[in-house]
């Protein structure tokens, strides 16, 4: 049976890394030429579409994937081939008929769900145009989940990078063309919008190609003797349990993956009703004009953009540990399991912990470089949310740890209930005048607060394995303090010195700060421990950067 050996977690953490990057620069070079090709008119429509796909897209990939690779994961470790190989058949036909319900349910309803839902009836054929992505995703979804499971996050990486290339390049091609066809049609805007989106069909297309093309070549055999890649009965590994009846692998599936995908459906449905709340409140009970409202509601959104950041960086060691720790367990390896538990969060602490610093004590050019003349509440804004980024990455690496040990459904508990902690909070406190929109990322802040604290709980009560806290952020903690203080005063005496250069002495002002507080950090960080020669050895080239720094 050919198969591709997996990488370690922080390896496989690495290689994804990389790839978010590159979506991250791939996305840039999307979002800002379609707004300008389509106008705030247009992009309207495509936004609109994009949160209906969002919600289709969350229920179908959030929980399923993490479920497949779970139990690929554990049969793996304990060597039952027939038993992987039927769970990914098995859950390539239950992850296709939820897509096609899903993609159904876009194509013959459009208009439904643009009028009702979103009240931009313009927006219906962008959301029809989108039907076929939401059907590939999932699909794709099951080959992701099973490389995953086999502790292989290389072809996620490649997979997703292709994927996002080629959705950048035809939906901004596509859009072009539509709209020069259409040209001076009331429909121009539209089928636009339904052009560029039609783009995420076709970067669908073309990563669902792949994986099939990347499965057949490296993890070819199917169990039983004359499959797919095995000529022989002889070349089949031992394995002399027979796999689950189809029924079971699916209620297992679902059993894993609902509650997972229901809790994080649950909290896009809030953010959105969060949304509509905010404008709501500043207007009717604040006292703001809707024009005021739109400026105020505007900035915190641009603040949101730079606050996802730092979990964008996380996410990829939460996919990463999933399969190493459900392997350890399925084998009854406490210690690994609780090894790659407190290690991951640490790792995610010394990498999120600065970067939310970092967003807080910088909040101000970071505002005025980036986005400038915007609100002055901008800066502000991404103070709160940059101490609120942190506790966003330190749920997500809690969550994971929750969902590979079994304990998905408590993930769910604490999902909803910081959800409606951040609801109310934000009804009270975006009412007052003086408070505003401030009381958004405070919602978020405390909200976020609050599930840590209550996965935390569930984990010590829970878990043999949990992590020990002083060990996870002692470290990380002392030499953020430092590198903060560094960002400050270096920023501080050069914007002075620069002062008649305006905009741009705030900016060589501000990059000269952050490159002084990654030196400090990284320095500080060795001296106090919080990442150690060993974590290194775990990620591709560590070793050597290991020696270079003098690690011990």
């Amino acid at each position: 049976m050919s198969k591709t050996k997996g990488q370690n977690y922080m390896h496989g953490a690495a290689i994804l890394t990389v790839g978010v990057i590159i979506m991250k620069i791939l996305g840039f070079f999307y979002k800002i030429p379609l707004g300008n090709i389509l106008g705030d008119e247009g992009y309207s429509m495509f936004m609109g579409a994009y949160s209906i796909y969002y919600i289709f897209f969350t229920l179908a990939t959030a929980g399923l994937p993490v479920a497949l690779s779970r139990l690929v994961a554990e049969a793996d470790a304990n060597g039952r081939v027939r038993q992987e190989e039927k769970t990914f058949r098995v859950a390539l036909v239950t992850f296709s008929v939820i897509g096609l319900v899903f993609a159904l349910i876009m194509f013959c309803f459009p208009h439904w769900l643009a009028a009702v839902y979103l009240e931009n009836p313009d927006a219906a054929p962008s959301v029809r145009a989108m039907a076929p992505a939401i059907l590939l995703v999932c699909i794709v979804s099951a080959y992701r989940g099973y490389c995953q499971g086999n502790g292989n996050m290389l072809p996620t990486t490649v997979d997703e990078v292709l994927e996002v290339l080629f959705k950048v390049v035809s939906g901004l091609v596509i859009a072009v063309l539509v709209l020069r066809a259409y040209r001076g049609h009331p429909m121009a805007l539209p089928m636009g919008s339904a052009g560029a989106i039609f783009g995420v069909s076709i970067g669908s297309a073309v990563s669902l190609g792949y994986m099939v093309v990347y499965k057949h070549r490296h993890y070819s055999a199917l169990a039983g003797p004359y499959s797919a890649g095995v000529k022989d009965p002889n070349d089949v590994p031992d394995d002399d349990d027979t796999a689950d009846p189809a029924l079971k692998i699916v209620k297992d599936i679902l059993t894993i993956g609902i509650p997972i995908a229901t809790g994080a459906c649950i909290m896009a449905l809030l953010n959105s009703v969060d949304s509509k709340l905010c404008m709501n409140r500043l207007q009717s009970a604040a006292g703001f004009s809707y024009r005021e409202a739109k400026v105020l509601y505007g900035v915190y959104g641009k603040a949101q953009t730079l606050f996802n950041l730092p979990a964008a960086f996380i996410t990829p060691l939460t996919i990463s540990i999933v399969p190493a720790i459900s392997g350890a367990l399925a084998k009854r390896d406490l210690r690994t399991a609780g090894s790659v538990s407190e290690d991951s969060m640490r790792i995610s602490a010394f990498l999120a912990i600065p970067m939310g610093v970092g967003l807080a004590m910088l909040a101000r050019p970071i505002m005025q470089t980036l986005y400038p003349g915007s609100h002055l509440a901008g800066a502000r804004l991404l103070q709160i949310m940059g101490a609120a980024s942190f506790f966003v990455c330190l749920v997500l690496m809690e969550n994971a740890i929750l969902q590979a040990s079994g304990r998905e459904k408590l993930t769910m508990v604490t999902l909803i209930t910081g959800g409606l902690i951040k609801i109310a909070v934000n009804w009270f406190l975006v009412a007052r005048r003086d408070v505003n929109i401030y009381g958004a990322p405070v919602g978020t802040l405390l909200s976020y607060c609050f599930m840590a604290a209550l996965d935390y709980v569930f984990m010590c009560r829970s878990l043999e394995h949990r992590p020990r806290l002083l060990r996870v952020f002692a470290g990380p903690v002392a030499a953020s303090v430092l590198m903060g203080l560094t960002a400050w005063g270096v920023f501080g005496i050069l914007q002075r010195a620069l002062m008649h250069e305006r905009r741009f002495g705030t900016l060589v002002a501000m990059c000269a700060a952050i490159g002084a507080a990654i030196v400090v950090y990284l320095v500080t960080a060795i001296l106090f421990k919080a990442v150690t020669k060993e974590d290194m050895k775990l990620i591709p080239g560590g070793e050597k950067i290991a020696r270079l720094l003098h690690m011990r």
